[in-house]
């Protein structure tokens, strides 16, 4: 399967996907030894999806970015890895067209406006879906939803193992986000503590100035089985998932005129999903998991 590199980047966020990407050498470690919960499937296993006819298909141009890891990022070799690069050659391999399928990488700023002018027929990049952008484009089913988390300190004195133990602690979040009106919405008695960003957020909580925090599953995840919390703290009951706070989760943009080549998609990950390859994929990328 072809791929092609074609992106522009900040230096300040490829070092970001650097520091992201080194930590990934302990990942295989740290999946045997955390376990983590297995991906929920989000297809209905009565739910039969058709398979369209490719057979006429030219190619199939992936589009993704650079700078989202471990989602789609440069490894230490300067290859195109991550989550979403591995999906897209399941993909392919379940439609039976890795021949024809193609993987091309354009700063995030560019994938809508190339998908737009034909520049490629997909977009695998994390691109949030939007009323707006339904006018314009077709979204596959969802593959992957991004949960909220709690996280504590483990020498705050919580006395329970879930969240209504959690009541009257003193809990950060980063306000004007949407886990702050999430945390108000859900959790009415906690007791919130506002943060400017997610930097001085983790510092709080690691410095024991709040009991626990509430934020993106995702960077959670990761940050307390790092070397930068100091074993501190750790994931605490969850996950929370809400539409209406959180999106719809990650699905694949495409044009609204390829009907056939959406249904396709949807197929595969269907299949993907129902026959445990697309947990192989989480399991590779998310070894301290969402869930």
């Amino acid at each position: 399967m072809p791929v092609c590199l074609s992106s522009t980047i900040s230096v300040p966020r490829l070092l970001a996907c650097a520091a992201l990407v080194a930590i990934s050498c302990a990942w295989p470690v740290a999946a045997e030894e955390t376990k983590p919960q297995n991906l929920p499937i989000l297809f209905d296993a009565r739910e039969r999806l058709p398979k369209p006819d490719l057979s006429s298909l030219v190619r199939l141009r992936f589009l993704t970015s650079i700078d989202f890891p471990p989602f789609n990022f440069l490894d230490q070799n300067g290859k195109l890895t991550g989550f979403h690069v591995e999906l897209a050659r399941k993909i392919c391999d379940e439609l039976s067209i890795s021949d024809k399928c193609q993987i091309q990488a354009l700063p995030f700023g560019e994938l809508q406006g190339a998908l737009a002018a034909s520049q490629g027929d997909a977009v695998i990049a994390g691109v949030a879906v939007t009323p707006e952008l339904r006018k314009t484009f077709a979204f596959s089913r969802p593959f992957l939803t991004l949960p909220a988390r709690f996280v504590r300190n483990l020498k705050a004195s919580i006395s329970g193992s879930t969240t209504a133990s959690l009541a009257g602690h003193p809990v950060g979040v980063v306000k004007g986000t949407v886990h702050e009106a999430m945390l108000t919405a859900f959790f009415p008695a906690i007791k919130p503590v506002p943060f400017d960003d997610k930097d001085a957020l983790l510092a709080a909580v690691k410095d024991g100035k709040v009991d626990a925090a509430f934020a993106d599953g995702l960077q959670l995840s990761f940050w307390v089985s790092s070397p930068a919390a100091e074993k501190c703290c750790a994931l605490f009951d969850g996950p929370y998932l809400s539409q209406q706070f959180l999106g719809e989760g990650l699905t694949i943009m495409l044009r609204q005129q390829d009907a056939d080549l959406t249904a396709a998609i949807n197929h595969a990950l269907a299949t993907l999903s129902r026959d445990g390859r697309l947990q192989e994929i989480y399991l590779r990328y998310f070894p301290y998991g969402l869930y």
